[in-house]
């Protein structure tokens, strides 16, 4: 065997040649590093820790490997990663303007829909012959359009031997759906059952809620088709909207493993032949606005055993520049099992398997949201700690010790995530996406180390304000409503997401 095909010496050489495997190792070492003493942070856990680990101050340096970019004449992009170690491809096709977030309120689930019917038919084979054909192949193929995303996703990979076969079928798909009326009626069927089923996880009812108490009426505030707009996406719907979206000036193609970008430009061009530009371009909706005022909503859904709660507001767009500062406040507060708000509700008060909240920053302001699945007999104290916990990190600022293993946890994680072509091809997609400089990811753990007490402090003192977080809590309305009520007026909902009627609330407690 050959030393370019040896799986035990490829990987020996990535890790030599870029140290990110070492660099990752000493970096989450360092994430063991003790608290100050004068911290008031909750304790980690009984777990002991020695902290013997070698300590480095090093910030990490990586230099990720640019794709070759061209743009075929009729203007799709294409961004290809060579990487020849296994006889592996990954492609990935993002179609802006053709995801859930541009959708006519009356049909809704039509980008979702149109991307599911592409592997129900084309004009050259049945849904069963398609199937047959990527199983043959030893292939996959998968295509999405989430609601209120941006893009409809397309993804295939196999093994380089065959990839002009099983990446023709997937351009096939892409190009010449033919949306067979037979299987979009059970497509439509199953979608209705999946919809009844969603409303009775208190998961699917705390996004809906959520989504529209801080989007409002911006359309990434839906989160679902309705039985009404399935009814109306027909077989011309989603032809139509086939035509206009999907379309190459729009479209970004990434190709990633062992392929040689030399000769792929020209068999791009003819698998695409037929792939026509438009002067079609999509038009973003006017950003949504943060609420300014709490809010507190209940989806009373009865018999439940525990309540899921939700908190938070619209936060920052991906090219705000107190993104990185909101990173780390964000890993610091709930981004993981040794985060604030999982050490408190879950190690400390056992009110919970886990604590954590995201940040979700896109082309327009995203939510920042923390969460948790709590007994149903400890919603008051569960509430009480998630806002002690962002009270505590907007009027303290994070001790040092506390702030270093944050970032290097973040940082490692970075690194180790740089052995996948995948997600490097993933990172390539999101730069060109979002316009970021092409050195970017290169700079990007300087820019988390960079971080300081003062910005982790700075940006929790403006986007997550008390004052103005929009609480959602799942579960038993007849047990947690009245504890609700202490901390504001309690809007109450049922499981269709229909508002209930209420009798005179008894007067709330001052806020918490």
């Amino acid at each position: 065997m050959s030393p370019a095909k040896h799986p035990l010496r490829t990987l020996r050489g990535l890790a030599a040649t870029t140290g990110i495997l070492l660099a990752a190792a000493t970096l989450a070492a360092q994430t063991q590093a003790p608290q100050q003493p004068d911290s008031k942070s909750v304790s980690a856990s009984k777990v002991e820790r020695k902290n013997r680990a070698p300590v480095s101050k090093e910030v990490l340096r990586v230099k990720l490997p640019r794709p070759v970019e061209f743009t075929l004449p009729n203007g799709l992009t294409v961004l290809v990663l060579e990487d020849h170690r296994f006889p592996l491809v990954y492609a990935r096709l993002e179609i802006v303007g053709a995801g859930g977030l541009y959708e006519p309120a009356e049909l809704r689930g039509v980008a979702q829909i149109t991307a599911s019917m592409l592997q129900q038919g084309t004009v050259k084979r049945t849904a069963q012959q398609i199937a047959q054909a990527i199983e043959g192949l030893g292939a996959s193929v998968n295509a999405s359009a989430g609601f209120g995303e941006e893009t409809a996703t397309l993804t295939a990979s196999g093994l380089s031997d065959n990839f002009d076969e099983w990446f023709a079928l997937a351009t096939e798909l892409l190009l010449q759906p033919s949306f067979p009326q037979d299987e979009l009626q059970k497509l439509v069927a199953r979608q209705k059952a999946a919809l009844r089923q969603s409303r009775t996880q208190p998961g699917f009812l705390v996004n809906e809620r959520f989504s529209k108490a801080v989007f409002g009426n911006h359309p990434a505030a839906v989160v679902s088709a309705t039985e009404e707009s399935l009814d109306k996406l027909t077989r011309e719907a989603l032809a139509n909207w086939h035509q206009q979206r999907y379309v190459p000036q729009n479209a970004i193609l990434g190709i990633a493993g062992d392929v040689r970008a030399s000769q792929l430009r020209t068999r791009l061009q003819q698998w695409f032949a037929e792939w026509k530009r438009t002067d079609w371009k999509p038009e973003l909706p006017p950003n949504p606005r943060p609420a300014t005022e709490k809010k507190i909503y209940l989806v009373d859904r009865p018999n439940s055993q525990q309540t899921t709660l939700w908190l938070g507001n619209l936060a920052i767009h991906r090219l705000d520049p107190d993104y990185p500062a909101m990173v780390v406040m964000n890993r610091v507060l709930g981004g993981g099992a040794a985060a604030r708000l999982f050490l408190n509700l879950r190690e400390e008060k056992s009110y919970t398997y886990g604590a954590y909240s995201t940040l979700q920053a896109l082309k327009f302001p995203g939510p920042w949201r923390a969460w948790a699945d709590v007994r149903t007999e400890v919603t008051e104290g569960a509430l009480t700690e998630f806002l002690n916990e962002i009270r505590r990190i907007r009027e303290e600022k994070v001790p040092e010790a506390e702030l270093t293993e944050a970032k290097n946890a973040m940082v490692a994680n970075f690194a180790l995530s740089l052995e996948q072509p995948p997600q490097l091809l993933s990172y390539a997609i999101t730069r060109k996406l979002y316009g970021l400089p092409a050195d970017y990811w290169d700079t990007y753990p300087a820019q988390l180390q960079a971080v300081t007490a003062e910005d982790v402090q700075r940006v929790a003192q403006k986007y997550l304000k008390p004052e103005a977080l929009q609480i959602v809590a799942v579960g038993e309305g007849s047990k947690i409503r009245s504890v609700l009520e202490k901390y504001g007026p309690v809007v109450v909902y049922d499981t269709e997401g229909r508002p209930v009627e209420q009798k005179a609330a008894s007067a709330a407690a001052p806020g918490r």
